[in-house]
């Protein structure tokens, strides 16, 4: 069965917590419409706050995503990867997998906050979004309304 992934990565620090410079980052896009993307690869899109949220686009090996993907009876189980102690808001209870059935599709967002090692540069953030179709999917696919939305954002004050 057919796979459609797209994993979009937004980066920003203490400058984009407000003002003009949030209003930006909060337009960012979470979904994009998909390139021809050769099996198994996935669609992956950054943005930076210093280059003003402009998407940059790129084709990767799907089994580079931070996220599970497993098929077994006839769906595909959908759930990202967290490492416990990387960045903040803890997460010690998580939403169970989404186990997807063919023609349906999940958005999963995940924030985070980091400091640098010695503490000099201040904090930084990123969100993650994660868009996973299972089975034959148009290009326009995640700039619909998703099946599933598990939002796993938290307090990154």
């Amino acid at each position: 069965m057919e796979i459609t992934a797209q994993w979009v990565r937004t980066f920003w620090t203490k400058q984009s917590r407000g003002g003009d410079a949030a209003t930006r980052r909060n337009a960012a896009p979470v979904g994009f419409r998909m390139p021809p993307t050769p099996a198994p690869s996935a669609h992956v899109v950054r943005m930076y706050e210093e280059d003003s949220f402009e998407p940059r686009e790129t084709l990767e090996a799907r089994r580079s995503l931070a996220v599970g993907l497993r098929e077994a009876d006839g769906r595909l189980r959908v759930l990202p990867r967290v490492d416990p102690l990387f960045g903040i808001p803890p997460r010690s209870r998580r939403p169970p997998a989404v186990r997807l059935q063919p023609g349906q599709w999940v958005r999963w967002q995940l924030n985070y906050r980091f400091s640098s090692a010695a503490g000099i540069r201040g904090w930084s953030y990123w969100m993650d979004t994660f868009n996973v179709a299972y089975g034959p999917a148009d290009a326009d696919i995640f700039l619909s309304t998703p099946t599933v939305y598990i939002d796993e954002r938290g307090p990154v004050r």
